[in-house]
């Protein structure tokens, strides 16, 4: 996005943009997103829904570049996204390799020169003269350096390395004069002592969820999740997998609120007087039959016992189990099955409008390399798309 909107904004200039690309093909990551549908963006983009230390720089980013901006634009490469219920956006494609598709065409046609299969080994700022790349080809084996005059880097962090995520440059952006927040995993995984709900391997909730440290609660999130033989995953634990990664010295614990979104229906349903079925076929209403079953033996009830007959004492032990379960946390996902990596550059360091560096003039930070990551659902497809197109729009401004 930022090679284009550079190049876009440039022209029919003699000023020339060359996007270096470490692995042999473009967007292997992009292409893998969404389960493969791409999740581009969301209806709860705000800056409330990001972690960051400066909330006012993540909401003057988004102001520069918000979900109706992203729309027009892709519109225009030719990428129509279209909005489920929930407020997920996707292109109309359903496909993250027709972005890919699409994106590769659109440099091409802009007359981007790109280095695919080209490592950028070292960047140095010479005054006067610019960014020197110093950089192999992997293909011929040759060796290069090269200078320009603007530079924006969207290396990404060290999340998926079998993509191509490597987190090396953050050496070179220190040397650069940037601080670099500490990295660590972030949505990923959640691993847990699960006790007799290995029972529940495999099976899929829509749950409220929780950290907590002791009494206090870390975070809060909502979500699928699924159990797995080693704790939990989805969204509904992804989101809060930071809470763990950065501090693993900690004995946190996760709560799983399984009625949550229909605790008062359920106390409904089990207060009518003329409800007549069994509290398993009351169950029933919001889980599998094998969840049911599960449940009620956990808080030790009869799945024939009818909901009338329910004693308060019943009633509190069926609440517990499904809203009040806390697991032991004994890890969480690490950079080879985490969505992202969070830290990074520091968002001071940048101007929002522009994501120019306050540091080095001439030089952009974008994308998963900059310190601010939000939940699952296109948050961060989103930043990354907003910031390399403020990025490629203020750099051939600056050219023209």
């Amino acid at each position: 996005m930022a090679a284009i909107e550079a190049a876009r904004g440039l022209g029919k200039t003699l000023r020339e943009v060359v996007l270096f690309e470490h692995e042999p093909k473009l967007g292997r990551k992009l292409a893998v997103t969404g389960a493969g549908r791409c999740n581009i963006s969301n209806d709860g983009i705000k800056a409330l829904a990001y972690h960051g230390p400066e909330p006012a720089w993540t909401e003057s980013l988004l102001e520069g570049f918000a979900v109706e901006d992203l729309e027009r634009a892709l519109y225009r490469l030719g990428i129509p996204i279209y909005k489920t219920d929930d407020g997920w956006y996707y292109p109309l494609s359903q496909s993250a390799a027709s972005v890919v598709a699409v994106l590769e065409e659109r440099l091409l046609g802009q007359g981007v020169l790109m280095r695919v299969a080209t490592y950028v080994r070292r960047v140095s700022y010479k005054e006067g003269f610019g960014f020197e790349l110093t950089f192999k080809d992997y293909t011929s084996g040759e060796k290069g350096i090269e200078l320009f005059d603007k530079l924006i880097v969207a290396t990404g962090g060290k999340s998926y390395p079998e993509l191509g995520a490597k987190g090396h440059f953050f050496s070179q952006l220190e040397a650069l004069g940037h601080t670099i927040k500490p990295l660590y995993p972030a949505l990923g995984p959640i691993d847990a002592r699960l006790g007799a709900f290995t029972a529940l391997q495999g099976q899929r909730f829509d749950a409220h969820t929780a950290i907590f440290d002791g009494e206090d609660c870390l975070g809060r999130s909502f979500g699928n999740l699924i159990f797995t033989k080693k704790g939990l995953n989805g969204p509904g634990v992804m989101n809060l997998s930071h809470l763990v990664t950065q501090s693993p010295e900690k004995n946190l614990q996760l709560e799983v609120n399984f009625i949550g979104p229909w605790i008062e229906e359920l106390a409904e349903a089990a207060s009518d007087e003329n409800n007549h079925a069994s509290v398993r076929a009351l169950l029933l209403r919001y889980f599998a039959p094998k969840a049911v079953d599960f449940f009620l033996t956990q808080a030790a009830l009869n799945p024939q016992k009818f909901v009338q007959e329910l004693t308060e004492l019943d009633f509190q032990a069926l609440i517990q189990t499904l809203s009040m379960t806390r697991f032991e946390i004994t890890g969480a996902g690490d950079f080879s099955n985490s969505q992202l990596t969070a830290g990074g550059v520091a968002t001071q360091e940048l101007d929002p409008h522009t994501l120019q560096s306050k540091r080095l003039p001439g030089l952009y930070v974008i994308g998963e390399a900059v310190d601010i990551f939000g939940p699952c659902g296109g948050y961060n497809l989103h930043v990354a798309f907003a910031s390399g197109y403020l990025a490629g729009k203020s750099l051939a401004e600056m050219n023209n």
